[in-house]
């Protein structure tokens, strides 16, 4: 119904050939011998994208003119569908963005489930051929009997009067959620003891299996994303800006002057506020003593600066690391190697008693 439609995908597909073939000259040009080759290694999406590239460039302009007026001729453009396999290298720009990272984990979690997906299918298909060979079995003496109407045969007949319909119907009220279609119907006009069944198999399986696979499920989600290490830089980034913003808070309520330093008297002041001790504590700064904690974050000129403040509290937030004490241990033999050579020296230099 469009008119010049040809003409317009021909235009369309020519203009991707062009840009395609460009990009593909650029990367000969600037990288030459690196294209094929680079760090030791073979650079195997290059050779494929050019391999792609070649290929729709001979499909359309030399094929294409030289077998227009004819329907059989040699054709290239099932080759050009494989540019999609390159564009999907693409996809590792989720490993980078920080919006992307619930999405990476979801793909990672659904790659590595996979295992657990098929040992949970057949699971599930060995208790629900058990459960469809029941009932068609039991069924079958069901539809014998002179008691049960027509309609009733018609209806365990459509869904259970073979194995395979059987099979089909407990795949149904399994997985749709609509077991009571399947059920009442049994229960109310073949047999009451059809209720065990159901109670049993619904509760057993649609209840308590689907959970406990729901939950296996889960934990390899949660599992993925603690051991995401790019998930936990990003996670360890944003604590670390969160805390720095708190603590510049702090600094600004504190900074009663304006001056953008902090003196001791300051300090000690806005530590008389139990509601600042409080949130000290929440910051896990120790406040106990004002002036020792004032110390540790001054240089020496007497006043804190907000760099001095937010460096110094981030690492005195919390314990003691091994890191910290293995520091001081080092600091300490390095003081006491010299005290001793200072010694030495002046045990050396002191005149002998007569």
């Amino acid at each position: 119904s469009w008119p010049n439609l040809d003409v317009c995908f021909a235009v369309i597909a020519n203009m991707f050939a062009c840009v395609f073939s460009l990009e593909l000259l650029g990367k000969l040009y600037f990288l030459r011998g690196d294209f094929f080759y680079a760090n030791r290694h073979l650079q195997k999406f290059n050779i494929f994208d050019g391999i792609i590239v070649m290929a729709s460039v001979i499909d359309l302009w030399i094929i294409s003119p030289f077998f227009s007026n004819t329907t059989s001729g040699p054709s290239l453009q099932v080759i050009r569908l494989f540019r999609f396999i390159r564009m999907m290298r693409t996809l590792r720009i989720v490993r980078t963005f920080e919006v992307f990272s619930k999405l990476r984990v979801l793909v990672m979690t659904v790659t590595l489930s996979f295992g657990a997906l098929f040992w949970s299918m057949v699971l599930l298909s060995a208790v629900m051929l058990l459960a469809a060979l029941f009932l068609c079995q039991a069924l079958n003496a069901t539809m014998l009997e002179s008691g049960v109407d027509q309609a009733t045969k018609s209806w365990i007949f459509r869904f259970y009067g073979t194995p395979s319909r059987a099979i089909w119907t407990v795949f149904e009220l399994t997985f749709s959620g609509g077991w009571p279609s399947y059920a009442r119907p049994m229960v109310e006009d073949v047999s009451a003891a059809y209720a065990v069944f159901f109670f049993i198999y619904i509760s057993s399986v649609t209840f308590a299996m689907f959970r406990i696979i729901t939950a296996l499920f889960l934990k390899d989600t949660l599992g993925v994303a603690s051991h995401d290490v790019e998930l936990a830089i990003q996670e360890k980034m944003k604590e670390k800006h969160s805390y720095a913003a708190q603590l510049l808070e702090f600094f600004v309520a504190a900074d009663t002057s304006g001056d953008g330093y902090l003196t001791i008297e300051e300090f000690e002041n806005i530590l008389k506020d139990e509601h600042v001790r409080s949130y000290l504590s929440y910051l896990e700064l120790d406040h106990a003593q004002s002036r020792q904690l004032f110390a540790l974050l001054d240089d020496g000129d007497k006043q804190v600066s907000v760099d001095e403040f937010v460096r110094g509290a981030v690492r005195l937030k919390g314990h003691a690391r091994s890191q910290d004490v293995i520091t001081i241990m080092h600091d300490c033999h390095k003081v006491l190697r010299k005290l001793g050579e200072i010694e030495k020296l002046l045990s050396n230099s002191s005149p002998e008693a007569p």
